[in-house]
């Protein structure tokens, strides 16, 4: 009797791939299909960041429903906020937290219709040694996040931050580094408050993970400005460490940082950009437009603010009311429409910044080879920029350097002749 097909589909962070990557490590009586059509069950890891990030996951469910008759699980954030009502609509057979996806095959093989959130304060012992379709390495070091910022929702679905036990990350990065991967990008919730629980640090473990033979660039998720501390300075000049930082500011206006419940102080960001930039790193940021009580001269302030500072990259939304947050009841509302306008706005100048920080770096690219497309290879250098390469010869998994390349508005190209 031939084995149930499952399809994962991932929604949201670096957090949920990297989840979803467990599932399937953990899948024993199922086959995996990277196709949606042939499935027997879809595994549905959701994001609940947003109201709309909810409305993403209830209109694919509606189009899965029209399409074919697979039994259909919830699991990721939206089981906390979404899943018992999916449940209770008859809608998906079974619904469970994050700290319940090493039972998946348990899960999947019940036969009566469930409800299990899980624990919130689960610390994961999955590893994983092999990533399904991918050349970089995703490594889940935290789970949680202790910031209570007004707008967010996550704390109350993924819990409080928590640290991944050291021994088990460098084993698992030691085991993909045999297994050929050379880049590792730590992930989780709140990656940059790792250690705080277990006596570490991100800056410790980042050293001891470049003691890895194979292990040649690391780079990190989102951080937030506290967490760059004086011994995660200490370790800028490393080679392995990737030249861009993702530094979280959500916003460069004082008052809306206050309103935002955030915690870093827009002259102690832009000092710590400066000194960063003068390292020659790129810089990228989240930024919310059109949360309440942004009005236009507190945007006004924020753009004069970001073209101040040496960006380069941007992961910018707008803002979406999330019910539970405080946020949510907080007067003035911006216009949507508005709030669009302003994101547009600040996504223009990034991308011009990232054009000039381009243009004016005159060394090699170190380029990891992730996909090819019609016979260009496609891949990110050590600023986290695109580069697009033209090649007759397979290059796809390998490390190049470029030493000659032409900067394009929206990557830089390269053609390398086989000799």
């Amino acid at each position: 009797m031939s084995k149930q097909k499952v399809y994962f589909k991932t929604f949201g962070c670096r957090t949920n791939i990297y989840d979803s990557q467990v599932m399937m490590g953990a899948l024993k009586k199922y086959e995996i299909t990277e196709i949606e059509n042939e499935a027997d069950i879809v595994v549905i890891n959701s994001c609940t960041v947003t109201n709309g990030a909810d409305t993403h996951v209830r209109s694919y469910i509606s189009q899965l429903e029209k399409r074919n008759d697979a039994k259909v699980y919830l699991t990721g954030c939206g089981a906390h906020t979404k899943g018992e009502s999916l449940l209770a609509s008859g809608r998906v057979a079974g619904v469970f937290g994050q700290s319940e996806k090493l039972k998946i095959d348990l899960m999947l093989s019940r036969k009566e219709a469930f409800y299990e959130p899980g624990d919130l304060n689960h610390i994961d012992e999955a590893v994983v040694d092999d990533f399904i379709g991918k050349s970089r390495a995703f490594i889940k070091i935290q789970e949680g996040c202790d910031f209570r910022c007004s707008y967010c929702i996550i704390p109350h679905v993924r819990g409080d931050a928590r640290s991944m036990d050291e021994a088990r990350i460098l084993k698992q990065i030691s085991s993909l580094a045999l297994n050929g991967f050379g880049e590792f990008i730590l992930t989780g919730t709140n990656v940059g408050s790792y250690g705080k629980d277990i006596d570490s640090s991100l800056a410790k473990l980042m050293k001891r993970i470049s003691c890895i033979r194979g292990v040649r660039r690391i780079r990190l998720g989102s951080v937030e400005p506290i967490q760059i501390t004086d011994e995660f300075l200490e370790i800028l000049d490393e080679p392995w460490l990737e030249k861009h930082l993702h530094i979280a500011l959500q916003h460069t206006s004082p008052q809306m940082l206050k309103k935002m419940n955030r915690r870093n102080v827009y002259n102690q960001d832009k000092k710590l950009f400066e000194l960063l930039s003068s390292k020659g790193f790129a810089i990228g940021t989240d930024f919310i437009t059109g949360h309440p009580g942004e009005s236009q001269e507190l945007w006004d302030e924020a753009m004069i603010n970001a073209k101040d500072l040496p960006l380069t990259h941007l992961h910018a939304f707008t803002y979406s009311k999330r019910d539970g947050t405080k946020s949510a009841t907080m007067k003035p509302e911006v216009n949507g429409k508005l709030a669009k306008q302003r994101l547009h706005q600040l996504e223009d100048l990034i991308k011009e910044k990232n054009l000039n920080f381009r243009k004016a770096y005159t060394g090699d690219l170190e380029v990891l080879i992730e996909n090819e497309k019609d016979g260009l290879y496609h891949g990110y250098d050590q600023h986290f920029n695109k580069v697009v390469i033209k090649s007759d010869e397979d290059l796809l998994g390998n490390w190049i350097t470029i030493s000659d390349y032409e900067v394009k508005e929206e990557f830089n190209y390269a053609t390398i002749q086989v000799k």
